[in-house]
């Protein structure tokens, strides 16, 4: 008796995993970010009157997902700012000093989910918006946009781990995002000796400054739908979850 009841249930599984079989499927979702940020450059870690210091930086902003079987493509889209932090280590001593720079930042991302978990990789295309600096704890900020480029890139690696379903319909993943910039932020006017240097007014050569961030990602997805079979032997047809 358990034998039959053991093979009836096999055969309702069998048979409702291929009624709607999906070839490939949609998502889309909500994500935040959150985590330590830099802005590098060696040049600074050079010069004795500065120094580094880890800050904090958040971003908020949305996804689209592209999946067939454990892989896809997730194209994400952030929104915030990317803040870096130097303290002043001079003889004569001063304030530390912030700089906040805004973007859009623009993901593609390949990523393979098996097991409850995920690892991507992929580029990240940044579109630079305003850029100011600040002595820490002033309540007064400078724009110095005029003195960094427009977008820049970088690479992305990061893995996670769903803690909310894991199937198409619904589902909440929380992770950890390594982002490293391979391109210059600074043009050549922020990168000139003058008192308008950027990040921070450094002595020495000039030398790049990339954006570096690692941190939590969160995000919730919902189902749109895919390509499979509404049923057994029927052509596919795109299906709404």
């Amino acid at each position: 008796m358990k034998k039959s009841i053991l093979l009836v249930v096999l055969f309702l599984a069998y048979n409702s995993i291929n009624a709607q079989k999906m070839d490939f499927w949609l998502d889309t979702g909500i994500k935040i970010q959150y985590g330590g940020s830099m802005l590098f450059n060696s040049a600074v870690a050079d010069d004795d009157n500065w120094d580094y210091t880890i800050t904090t930086s958040s971003k908020v902003g949305g996804k689209l997902g592209i999946n067939w079987n454990y892989t896809g493509i997730s194209l994400d889209v952030m929104f915030g700012q990317l803040k870096g932090k130097y303290q002043n280590t001079s003889a004569t001593g001063g304030p530390d000093q912030i700089t906040k720079v805004g973007s859009i930042d623009a993901y593609l991302l390949f990523r393979d989910a098996r097991q409850k978990g995920y690892f991507e990789v992929g580029p990240k295309v940044s579109l630079i918006g305003d850029t100011k600096t600040m002595e820490d704890g002033a309540g007064q900020s400078v724009t110095v946009s005029d003195f960094y480029k427009s977008n820049s890139f970088a690479g992305v690696i990061g893995i996670g781990t769903y803690i909310l379903g894991n199937e198409g319909r619904f589902s909440g993943i929380l992770g950890l995002r390594f982002e490293y910039g391979f391109t210059d932020l600074v043009n050549d006017d922020g990168r000139a000796l003058t008192e308008s240097r950027q990040p921070v007014n450094y002595i020495g050569e000039a030398s790049s400054t990339v954006p570096i961030f690692a941190g939590l990602v969160f995000e919730l997805n919902w189902g749109i739908g895919g390509v499979g079979q509404a049923k057994c032997g029927e052509k596919s047809k795109f299906i709404w979850f």
